[in-house]
């Protein structure tokens, strides 16, 4: 047997005995992918071991929360705060973190890779994290184990940036930058709108299948087990393109748009239905929404469970939503452990990042116009008050890696540097280790 045969056996093998892929289904053959990964294999190791660490988490935890990063910096923070995975916001990316150097709304109005590259920017910071952890203990953190310095980041494909090819070289590049999952929205890519805001346009059913397809191709022709995340705009979305698939028919108004799309019945008919359609070709299901309604979630949960009992489910715990507004703070407490029991077993605030940076930033710059260094020293003596409970950035030399860097010179010179950069600094003298 050729080494192509052998490669295609393996991988149907792999399809039909690992529980992984019971529920995914797939448009393409093994031979499809084994000939399109040529002869030469890269291994995507922090990709595959992000993806299997998150597939176990979402089986072996009542669920997990995310909250959207920023940046590498926030990454870190979010880990030692004891979060098992990173949220990696697309909107976050338009507003503040994308490669165009713009501020843009979330209109996929940045540059392509701009997504990957925070992706990558936050896997070397936990790196990094990791790395002096690992040197200052030898191995040994004063927990007794090694943190797992490494989680999941889920992060957002936004509408694929056009159409299958499109989407199949966007997997990809999250795959190389380190990305365990991704989510694919329905809506058309040339007119993609947060969300939460109006005049959304839905693709056909069948277009955004061939979009999470495409994904799931990417990632095997990685060798990657993927988390494939399909997400629905269809509650508040009242625009189609086409009318050419027959599953959206029903929803059709029978009316045109100034712009030639279709008007129709948005709600949760159509939600459920997409989300019934795509279930097969993805890990978990999304439905967006405008209110965090603990009904309508419970509506769309059991729709989709209904026949598909196995199917994971995501929800975004939105900062889009007032949430004082809607819900009691009793309700507010136990909102994502009833979302758990329900099913969603992903649960995310998108810009937390955003909001905390902001927040924080323009608090401290007041207090510091009014009061000058007497409001950073109360930032000061916030962040000493953090240490015992695992807060080391106060220490910022070492925190980006200055004794790290310290630890290599020395090995070069056998300790004989008399350049070392921490010993002698100002924090190593004037912080109390």
């Amino acid at each position: 047997m050729s080494p192509f045969d052998t490669a295609v056996k393996d991988l149907e093998r792999q399809w039909a005995d690992d529980p992984r892929w019971n529920d995914v289904q797939r448009t393409y053959s093994a031979a499809d992918v084994v000939r399109l990964r040529g002869s030469v294999g890269v291994e995507y190791s922090l990709a595959r071991q992000g993806a299997e660490r998150l597939w176990w988490l979402l089986h072996n935890e009542d669920y997990i929360n995310a909250l959207g990063a920023m940046t590498g910096g926030q990454a870190v923070e979010m880990v030692k705060a004891g979060l098992n995975a990173i949220y990696l916001s697309g909107w976050q990316v338009a507003a503040d973190a994308n490669l165009s150097e713009q501020v843009y709304p979330d209109q996929s109005l940045y540059a392509a890779n701009s997504v990957p590259a925070v992706v990558r920017r936050i896997n070397n910071a936990l790196r990094r994290a990791d790395q002096i952890e690992w040197a200052e203990s030898a191995g040994k953190p004063a927990a007794g184990h090694p943190r797992h310095w490494m989680v999941p980041i889920v992060a957002d494909a936004e509408a694929g940036f056009g159409g299958a090819l499109n989407a199949f070289e966007l997997m990809k590049a999250m795959i190389e930058a380190g990305a365990a999952g991704v989510h694919w929205e329905d809506q058309l890519s040339s007119e993609k709108k947060c969300g939460h805001m109006g005049g959304k346009v839905l693709i056909p059913t069948g277009q955004h299948i061939r979009t999470l397809s495409a994904a799931r191709l990417a990632a095997d022709v990685c060798g990657v087990p993927s988390i494939v995340v399909a997400r629905t705009d269809s509650l508040g979305a009242t625009l189609l393109t086409s009318d050419v698939d027959e599953r959206d028919r029903d929803f059709c108004t029978g009316e045109r748009s100034p712009e030639g799309f279709y008007y129709v019945r948005n709600g949760m008919d159509i939600a459920a239905a997409r989300g019934l359609a795509y279930a097969p070709y993805a890990d978990l299901i999304w439905c967006e929404t405008s209110t965090p309604d603990l009904d309508e979630a419970r509506t769309f949960a059991e729709r989709i469970k209904a026949e598909y009992p196995d199917k994971l489910l995501a929800y975004n715990c939105s900062p889009s939503f007032n949430w004082k507004k809607h819900l009691d703070d009793e309700t507010i407490g136990r909102f994502q452990k009833e979302l758990g029991s329900m099913g969603y077993a992903f649960q995310f605030v998108t810009l937390a990042g955003w909001h905390a940076l902001n927040e924080s930033t323009f608090a401290l710059a007041r207090g510091y116009a009014e009061r000058g260094m007497s409001a950073y020293v109360e930032l000061q003596q916030r962040e000493f008050s953090l240490e015992p409970e695992g807060y080391t950035a106060t220490r910022h030399q070492r925190e980006v890696g200055a004794g790290y860097f310290d630890d290599i010179m020395s090995t070069l010179t056998a300790g004989a540097s008399s350049t070392l950069a921490l010993h002698g600094s100002t924090e190593e003298e004037q912080f109390d280790k």
